[in-house]
């Protein structure tokens, strides 16, 4: 490694960052400059820049990137209909590669020699900062503490801060790990390292539980455009206050509670429970404006490649002319996606009660059973015909060669026991 002078940090001021900070300055020597990217943190912004400084560093810079968040990372990945696992919106995910683009660009602006992140080595996050910082300037020199100091555990990095006055958040008694943005917080460690503990209701943050949830349900009717979400009733809203809207109606309704055992790119399991209120809302309200506005192929493509473009987000793999291309291709779906859907919203529930559009595809006096002059019912002979042709051949050379079709009688011994 060439001689570094000056570090930036991706600082959140949680325990792992704030140990960070005292351990490259003995370490490397450095000036430390921190990093916060302010995605919606909230309340977690106070007082960061004035322990930034108590604990070493140079200086803090905090950037307001809540609008390029929404608008560059989730909006996209909502109408790329991309879910890692069947359940995870991938909040955290999607959040690495903005976090870590400005990080270089403070960087570069700075002098630094230099990035750190506070990752762990068991992790997906060190992967996606890593990779974008790749993808940006490979010259960048990145350190990672976590894959060099002899702290292994959390009580460890405890034990170092209390050593070097360090201010944080975390006790022994509560000690989960958690993210948080304006889309979702996620939950680990500690007591849901065992994936048979039920969270404790206290852990939660932005959502209730069903049982406390209202009796009566919640309506909310989301405008789109081009399958952007772009109004809450009736109302024009910016990409922040949308989505804060919906988190909190969303929390109150007990909405976008995920606990998942879930396949890290490193290839360990890990648990983690996820607060996902207002991309919950978005998602079923986007899917169900969608089976409106697409037709059969293309939603029916568009839903193989979603599992792709899930993977690569996971993965760290935002910045690649793969996941370009397959954004090229979501443009083009959504130009009529377009309209209004309600929904109802029950004790956990996203319940879809209406959809419109200008670019509907569904036209009542089409899907009638009653006469139409667009569509004869007797041409679906001759469709059933060629249909089922492969079959029907399989089943006549069954008969030619057996006396009956293969399906008549089937091989029931193959379910046997030993």
């Amino acid at each position: 490694m060439q001689p570094i002078n000056k570090v930036v940090l991706a600082y959140s001021g949680g325990l792992d960052t704030s140990i960070i900070v005292p351990w490259l300055r003995n370490n490397y020597h450095c000036e430390v400059i921190c990093f916060c990217a302010d995605l919606g943190q909230a309340e977690e912004l106070d007082g960061l820049e004035d322990k930034a400084l108590r604990t070493g560093a140079s200086k803090l810079i905090i950037r307001d990137l809540q609008e390029e968040f929404l608008t560059d990372f989730v909006f996209p990945t909502l109408a790329s209909g991309a879910i890692y696992e069947r359940v995870y919106l991938l909040g955290t995910s999607f959040a690495r590669p903005l976090i870590s683009k400005h990080l270089v660009e403070i960087a570069e602006a700075e002098g630094a020699e230099a990035i750190a992140h506070g990752c762990t080595g068991k992790g997906n996050d060190q992967v996606r900062f890593e990779l974008t910082a790749m993808a940006l300037n490979p010259k960048l020199q990145v350190i990672a503490p976590w894959r060099e100091w002899d702290i292994r555990s959390r009580e460890d990095a405890l034990a170092y801060a209390e050593e070097f006055n360090v201010p944080v958040t975390s006790t022994r008694k509560s000690i989960y790990s958690r993210d948080r943005n304006i889309f979702h917080i996620s939950h680990e460690g500690g007591p849901l390292e065992n994936p048979w503990n039920e969270p404790e209701e206290s852990m939660f943050v932005l959502t209730r539980s069903p049982e406390t949830a209202p009796d009566e349900p919640a309506y909310l009717e989301i405008e789109f455009e081009k399958g952007v979400p772009v109004g809450v009733d009736g109302q024009r809203l910016g990409p922040v206050e949308l989505m804060t809207r919906l988190n909190r109606v969303g929390g109150i309704n007990a909405i976008g509670r995920v606990d998942m055992v879930e396949n890290r790119l490193v290839g360990m399991k890990s648990r983690g429970v996820y607060e996902t209120p207002g991309g919950t809302i978005l998602r079923a309200a986007h899917q169900a404006l969608e089976s409106l506005c697409l037709d059969k192929a293309t939603m029916h493509y568009k839903d193989f490649i979603a599992v792709k473009y899930a993977e690569l987000v996971y993965n760290g793999m935002w910045y690649t002319r793969l996941r370009e291309a397959l954004d090229a291709f979501i443009r083009e779906t959504q130009q009529t996606v377009t309209g209004t859907v309600r929904l109802k919203l029950y004790k956990g529930n996203v319940i879809v009660v209406g959809r419109k559009s200008p670019y509907s595809l569904y036209r009542e006096d089409y899907a009638s059973f009653g006469h139409m002059d667009i569509y004869d019912q007797t041409d679906a002979a001759g469709f059933i015909r060629l249909l089922g042709l492969p079959m029907k051949v399989d089943a006549l050379l069954s008969i030619d060669g057996t006396g009956a079709s293969r399906y008549r009688q089937p091989d029931y011994t193959r379910f046997k026991r030993d």
